[in-house]
């Protein structure tokens, strides 16, 4: 089920957010805790229910696998244990998700036609599967409680982080569903909480789907963008990304406040970042911190001297990058993004520094030209659109996005005149220039719900956000993410 839908905002998280609030309301709070297991059950089926006894399945093993874990007083071979566990989790994504990737690598390099599994991707494998490998290693440091299987099912299905994260951590979750003051109603919450999804969802349908039109137009047909167009369609790209998954994990914190549970911060303006670890602060923190305890830390982190440091560094990026998808294209952009780090690492430890406005221009257009290998469906597609960005496809303008007298100024430099491959007109350069400007100016939606007050202005500023994503709503796409 998608958060941006009239079944999920009009109808399942009222019915679900009421049955758990009056459970609690009669001190049934394990029939409230079941409600809630049920609904995240019913909301994750809603996509495709073939996909259930799978979810539940890793449940049942990784709880009990956790549960031996956990005991003290066992004479099992505990760390042969972690390690099972870790490779059926592993197993079971690289099942689903890599198969074919494998298959395709192998037809390529060897003789012989392997037949490919085409297997459909299960929603939110990559998210759960992080989480529970989490939970083992915890249980395996004694460092997670002994939780009931309700207790640790509820962790795992929560619905507003189940599909796209965050990526949560039990020790920031199930605490709070034990604490009293969160057993009733909170209106501070549910304001806060409306009003973070509010602005995730216009996030969603009023800029991230606005965007889609261009970027789908632009890498179906790279080879035919010259320079405006290669230009507009990148950055179109790293806009809808960035404002889809934000806007879903805007909504997942929102919907979670509505029964007093808050969920961590996954971004935090990352564009305005001044260096490339400042990005990985900011975007997709919750991944960032998984990678850094459980796969960085372990590697030995920055223990074992400069080249060490620089090895983990490039291998958690190099795993970040085959995490989000089975395809060389990841695995660059992945790569990419160490290189980056490594350069930067070596750049710091010379006392370096650049001027802040340099620092952010080279980030912010770096992060822009690696976002094209993650959208592209191939390598050949993503060197077709940067080609066209480095000017080498030429510079054409059309009088569709140009004033006149811009289209003059071009066409005494030499720039061709024709119209676009896209179908963008004038007013679609100045949004994308806006949706710029507004995200490099203003607050992010989590410093304004910080400071949220349910005042007038508040209120109206919401409804009309809403009211638009509402009218809207009859042009739904799934979430980004939801591929990963």
């Amino acid at each position: 089920m998608l958060f941006n839908t009239f079944e999920f905002i009009f109808f399942f998280l009222p019915i679900v957010w009421i049955g758990y609030f009056l459970l609690k309301k009669v001190k049934l709070v394990t029939g409230a805790k079941l409600w809630l297991i049920a609904g995240s059950l019913f909301f994750y089926s809603w996509w495709n229910i073939a996909y259930l006894p799978l979810l539940l399945g890793s449940l049942f093993v990784n709880f009990g696998i956790g549960t031996l874990l956990s005991k003290k007083d066992t004479e099992i071979h505990r760390k042969a244990v972690l390690t099972w566990g870790i490779v059926l989790n592993a197993a079971l994504l690289g099942y689903f998700k890599y198969s074919d990737f494998f298959l395709m690598n192998v037809n390529a390099v060897m003789p012989g036609e392997l037949s490919l599994l085409n297997l459909a991707l299960p929603l939110a494998i990559s998210f759960f599967t992080f989480q529970q490998i989490a939970y083992l290693v915890d249980a395996y440091r004694f460092e997670a409680k002994d939780y009931t299987f309700l207790d640790y099912a509820l962790f795992v299905t929560f619905f507003p982080q189940l599909i796209a994260g965050p990526i949560v951590h039990h020790k920031e979750v199930m605490p709070q569903f034990e604490k009293m003051k969160n057993h009733g109603i909170q209106l501070n919450n549910v304001s806060a909480g409306l009003f973070i999804f509010t602005m995730g969802l216009f996030k969603k349908v009023g800029i991230a789907d606005t965007l889609s039109v261009f970027v789908n137009e632009g890498f179906r047909q790279p080879e035919s963008l010259t320079f405006i167009e290669g230009w507009a369609v990148s950055l179109s790209y790293t806009f809808q990304l960035y404002y889809d998954f934000s806007g879903y994990s805007d909504m997942a914190i929102g919907a979670a406040l509505l029964f007093n549970i808050k969920l961590p911060v996954n971004f935090f303006s990352p564009y305005k970042a001044l260096s490339i670890q400042d990005f990985w602060r900011r975007w997709h923190m919750t991944l960032s911190q998984f990678l850094t305890k459980y796969i960085y830390i372990p590697l030995g982190g920055n223990r074992k001297g400069r080249v060490r440091t620089l090895q983990n560094i490039m291998i958690v990026f190099l795993i970040s990058g085959f995490w989000h998808g089975a395809g060389w294209t990841f695995i660059f952009w992945g790569f990419l993004h160490g290189l980056a780090s490594v350069v930067q690492n070596i750049w710091k430890s010379f006392g370096l520094k650049l001027n802040k406005y340099a620092a952010w221009f080279i980030t912010f257009n770096f992060v822009n030209a690696a976002w094209v290998f993650f959208k592209a469906e191939t390598m050949t597609d993503a060197w077709l659109v940067l080609k066209s960005m480095a000017g080498l496809n030429g510079f054409v303008v059309s009088s569709a996005v140009m004033p006149p007298a811009w289209a003059e100024f071009f066409q005494s430099i030499g720039a061709g005149t024709a119209n676009f491959s896209i179908s963008m007109e004038q007013w679609d350069l100045w949004f994308l220039f806006a949706v710029l400007i507004l995200t490099l100016s203003l607050k992010n939606s989590i410093q304004w719900k910080e400071q949220f007050k349910p005042t007038i202005a508040y209120s109206v500023a919401i409804a009309v956000l809403f009211s638009y994503s509402i009218l809207n709503l009859t042009k739904i796409s799934e979430f980004i993410y939801f591929n990963f």
